[in-house]
């Protein structure tokens, strides 16, 4: 009853159109098969394609010797019948048609396009059909991250990253520092009682081999009370320039004051001068005097607490600066010759008393004569 029905409405179609629906029908219905003809329907294994998302997909059918038209169905709509298209989808198209190969095209593949198709042949006995899985795999994509936050040191913290993608994407997180100290994986990464030294950017990196692993990251600001780490003073003279240097760390950068004794110094006061920096306050005392010599004390504040040191500035006595006494080199008049001096002198006196000697010998020879 049926099948006469779908006729008798065929009817008024073109026996174009009426061949194509046929066709395709008989490959689903049985009861377009001849009384007592056999199904041979031969249903070889799922042939799976993988593509990514916004690329071409081509499902490959083959025909057999002596068929006849193909269709191509996905789920339960025909998308081809022959050369006769019935999806109203631009994107597909049929790739190849001749005698060994019916294939369909997809163009910029979606999510949607995902699943089972099937290709129908209509041989000269049976319809014979092949499957196609089609995958579409979506590269991991970011779409909600933590904004930069401020907390207190000894809080906890939650940091969330959700990403999307096809194989559903593992998500990891790692602390960018010098030592880059990953941590677990997961949506969601908890820190219990965080410290200054966690303070900085995390990255959340999201991974499902489709494509590079995606990354964003989230900054983590943490306060704490200031602490001072060094206070250096200087030994000054009278007259000089004295300076005294403190060092902090704190989050955010603390105010300074400067004490001497119980007093308060005020910037430019009797040659005070106060240069503050985010974590450093510089003291210098100009033409010191006696009254500037004493405990100096560094203070830091911020919103979370107060940290404070204490130095001398010390008086620093310089040696008195006289000429150096010059001598004359003794004469040898007065400490006689010494060294190779006194041997030269020694032999010119032997070489003249024996040159005399000789003379002497001389002349008694010449007298005698």
């Amino acid at each position: 009853m049926d099948m006469m029905m779908l006729v008798q409405g065929a009817a008024c179609c073109s026996n174009q159109w009426l061949a194509a629906v046929i066709l395709s029908l008989c490959c689903l219905l049985p009861s377009c098969l001849e009384a007592g003809q056999s199904m041979d329907f031969t249903w070889p294994a799922v042939d799976n394609t993988v593509v990514r998302q916004g690329e071409t997909a081509t499902l490959r059918c083959f025909l057999e010797d002596g068929a006849s038209k193909g269709a191509w169905l996905n789920r339960s709509s025909i998308i081809f019948a022959g050369s006769d298209k019935w999806s109203v989808d631009p994107r597909v198209s049929i790739a190849t048609a001749n005698k060994k190969e019916y294939s369909l095209q997809i163009q910029k593949v979606d999510v949607s396009d995902d699943g089972l198709y099937t290709c129908s042949v209509q041989t000269e006995h049976s319809p014979r059909t092949m499957q196609v899985h089609l995958t579409v795999q979506v590269c991991p994509k970011i779409y909600d991250i933590s904004s930069d936050m401020v907390v207190n040191e000894g809080t906890n913290v939650s940091l969330t990253c959700l990403a999307t993608g096809k194989p559903e994407p593992s998500i990891s997180w790692r602390h960018i520092s010098p030592s880059a100290k990953p941590f677990g994986s997961g949506q969601y990464l908890d820190i219990y009682g965080i410290t200054r030294d966690q303070a900085g950017e995390y990255e959340c990196s999201a991974n499902n081999d489709v494509s590079f692993p995606v990354a964003k990251k989230v900054k983590v600001t943490v306060n704490f009370a200031p602490s001072i780490l060094e206070i250096v003073p200087t030994g000054v003279s009278l007259g000089r320039t004295g300076l005294i240097r403190c060092e902090t760390a704190a989050v955010p950068s603390p105010v300074f004051e400067w004490y001497k004794g119980e007093k308060k110094l005020i910037n430019g006061q009797k040659g005070i001068n106060i240069k503050n920096y985010n974590t450093r306050s510089i003291l210098t005392v100009s033409n010191v005097t006696e009254e500037h010599f004493g405990n100096y004390t560094c203070v830091a504040v911020n919103k979370l607490g107060t940290s404070n040191a204490s130095l001398p500035l010390n008086q620093i006595i310089e040696p008195s600066t006289t000429s150096p006494v010059t001598s004359s080199a003794p004469s040898t008049a007065q400490y006689g010759i010494t060294g190779s001096a006194e041997i030269l002198f020694s032999c010119w006196y032997l070489v003249l008393t024996l040159s005399s000697f000789i003379s002497t010998i001389y002349l008694k020879n010449v007298i005698v004569q």
